[in-house]
This record gives structure tokens, sequence and C-alpha cells, in this order.
């Protein structure tokens, strides 16, 4: 089992504005400059998942999430248990 400092928490959300693009937060990697707008945006926004990523790899993490984002952003339909497979092992 990972520790708290050993992952990243994270958030998919569907923005609330008109565009309705699906977009990630990474809560823990946040600063205190955008913390509050990024956190009111996620929490203004439709939730979808959220986790946590193992930091080992999570760059790699980091890759898939956006490629399955802009898959979603094109219209493609997508489960949130589709999407946390996709993460695989890479998920904590």
């Amino acid at each position: 089992m990972a520790f708290t400092s050993d992952k990243t928490m994270f958030e998919v959300y569907r923005e609330a504005t008109y565009s309705s693009q699906y977009r990630v937060v990474y809560f823990t990697e946040l600063q205190d400059h955008n913390k509050e707008t990024e956190i009111n945006r996620a929490m203004s926004g439709e939730h979808f998942l959220d986790g946590f990523l193992k930091d080992r790899g999570k760059d790699e993490a980091k890759e898939i999430i956006e490629s399955l984002l802009a898959r979603m952003n094109a219209g493609e339909t997508m489960r949130p248990e589709e999407f946390l497979a996709a993460l695989g092992n890479h998920l904590a």
C-alpha cells in the first residue's frame, strides 16, 4: 500500500461552461497561487471520477489521462470503470 506522500490525488470532471470539456485536476500538485481557482472550477463541474496515481510512473499515467480526455472531448463515450481500467497499475 502506498503512503499519502507516494501518490497524487486527481479528479476528472466535465466543465459546467458552454464548452462542457472534460478536464483533470491533480489536487496534490496545486500551488498556493492556483489552488482556490482550480478547486472551485472542479467543484462547479460535473464529477466524472477521482482517484490516486502512484508517484512512480506518474508522467506515463498523465499521458494516458490526457489521451482519454482527448477521446472523450472528441465525443467518445466512456464509463468511469473503463477510464480507470485504462490506468491499470498506475492507480494507487
